[in-house]
């Protein structure tokens, strides 16, 4: 981390030198061998990203065929149209055997993958038009798709729920004291969880709930499918101001399989969270262009405090904010915070942001849910037994993650955000210092989910570091590997079975009562 270049250039620092964009077309005329090279980088990158945009629809049209492990909330007796949506039962012929249908889903997932590796190596030689068009429409196709890959955003509308119809505050009551005829209560499974999502979300669940829990469904699915493009769209904002090829950035960002098939297909509340974090840094990137342009003032406090500098007020805001959605965007804030460390007036001003939405979203909170908070600490209890943790322990021969090896992990982790804290501090590089702090905290979780690595992804494709956007491939081959639908199969034809030792049966039991 010590070596990457700055991103996020000081006031009065001498501008860092931009990237440029590569050239899609050379000043001199090329030679044969280069043209045929070109064009073989363009019909390689074209290959990728039709892969991408085909298997996202067929993969959506398996989901929504028929009641199957694939759409999770759904089974045989129950799969109504309006979860199954207007792409369900357009393959009549479908196998309904589950074996195939594990195995055909995790060779779409995996092809998928193999298409978009291809297509970030090539596409620079792609049009910006085509790489955004095929953006648009996966996030068309996954609009369309039933709930796929678990089932949180049924808990997600069943807190709301809670606390709307039955007055039950979801941070003190667990959903099992709810009427079990509620619709929300039958689709949902974390029954003995109080609810660990942030304030704020909770209070977006609040406002969904005259919907109806179809309504719920569609609406939540429909803002965040709109949230991950206004993501999207800032991740380009971002690129183009640090001089670096927006259309590699948002294609790194928006075409990830990872993200389109387990966090737009399972309508996560992650895209909330991201969206706040990549506003953060473009706010600040702005800011730091216009500290450039400006006359250098020299001064005491009051001139780091007046005149109000909004652009660098509401980035605070953004990253506060992006914790009151969910608790883990709370990571980057000292990251953020030591970059700043050499701006006085940038950090002034920041902090007032902090907290000023820190202020207005604590009293929120306080007067919908009181002095309680989001249960964390039990869920962070909670064991994955594909997590690496919990892979190292059984590796090791303690048969999965230990009280031990877990207080290893966290102060791993505490180092690492000290070492990012101190290289974001010493090159003003906050981007690639939270990405670090980001995978870190991806690899030393006990309870780690598919989706999360869209908590990496902008960061890494803003990142001037190669190492950073290599480390979120093999994360991401990582989770390809351990999360799809036959990969339990595949554990079980090899005698792979950490969840069958006295301490992983220990930690599956801990989750069924969760569930229960």
């Amino acid at each position: 981390m010590a070596g990457q270049a700055t991103t996020v250039p000081l006031p009065g620092s001498p501008a860092p030198a931009l990237e440029s964009r590569p050239s899609r077309r050379g000043s001199l005329r090329p030679s044969a061998g280069a043209v045929a090279g070109i064009d073989t980088a363009r019909a390689a990158g074209a290959v990728g990203l039709s892969v991408v945009v085909a298997l996202s629809l067929l993969i959506v049209i398996v989901a929504a065929d028929r009641p199957s492990g694939l759409a999770p909330t759904s089974h045989a007796n129950y799969f109504p149209d309006w979860m199954a949506g207007p792409l369900g039962g357009l393959w009549p012929g479908l196998t309904s055997n589950p074996t195939t249908l594990r195995y055909l889903f995790s060779a779409i997932v995996v092809a998928m993958f193999v298409g978009y590796l291809v297509l970030l190596r090539n596409v620079t030689h792609l049009s910006a038009r085509w790489v955004v068009g095929a953006i648009v429409a996966v996030h068309a196709i996954f609009v369309l798709a039933p709930p796929m890959a678990l089932t949180d955003v049924f808990n997600y509308i069943n807190y709301g729920r809670m606390e709307v119809l039955y007055h039950l505050n979801p941070y003190t009551s667990i959903p099992i004291v709810e009427p079990h005829r509620d619709p929300a209560f039958l689709l949902s499974n974390w029954h003995q969880l109080l609810s660990p999502y942030g304030p704020l979300f909770t209070l977006l669940t609040f406002a969904v709930v005259p919907l109806g829990v179809a309504g719920s469904f569609w609406a939540l699915k429909c803002l965040i499918a709109l949230v991950s493009l206004a993501t999207i769209a800032l991740v380009w904002r971002c690129a183009r101001l640090l001089g670096r090829d927006p259309v590699s950035a948002v294609a790194f960002v928006g075409l990830n399989p990872i993200v389109l098939v387990w966090g737009l297909g399972g309508d996560h509340n992650d895209f909330l969270m991201m969206f706040c974090i990549v506003l953060g840094f473009y706010l600040l990137l702005l800011g730091r262009v216009r500290a450039r342009a400006a006359p250098k003032v020299l001064g005491g406090v009051r001139d780091w405090l007046l005149p109000l500098s909004w652009v660098e007020i509401g980035a605070g805001a953004a990253f506060v904010t992006a914790a009151a959605f969910k608790a883990s965007g709370g990571i980057l804030i000292p990251i953020v915070l030591a970059g700043m460390l050499r701006s006085r007036r940038g950090l002034a001003q920041m902090v007032i942001g902090m907290l000023a939405a820190g202020a207005a979203l604590g009293l929120a909170s306080l007067v919908a849910f009181g002095l309680h908070i989001p249960d964390l600490s039990t869920q962070s209890q909670v064991v994955a037994q594909e997590s690496v943790p919990n892979l190292i322990g059984f590796a090791i021969g303690a048969g999965g993650e230990t009280a031990a090896l877990r207080t290893i992990m966290t102060l791993l982790l505490a180092c690492s955000l000290l070492a990012c804290m101190r290289a974001a501090y010493r090159h003003g590089d906050a981007i690639a210092s939270s990405g670090w702090a980001s995978v870190t905290l991806l690899v030393t979780l006990s309870w780690v989910l598919p989706w999360y690595v869209l908590w990496v992804l902008p960061l890494a494709a803003l990142s001037s570091s190669r190492r950073l956007r290599t480390a979120v491939a093999v994360v991401g081959t990582y989770l390809i590997i351990v999360w799809v639908p036959a990969a339990g199969l595949v554990w079980q034809a090899i005698g792979f079975h950490p969840e069958k030792t006295p301490l992983g049966r220990l930690h599956q039991r801990y989750v069924r009562e969760l569930l229960n």
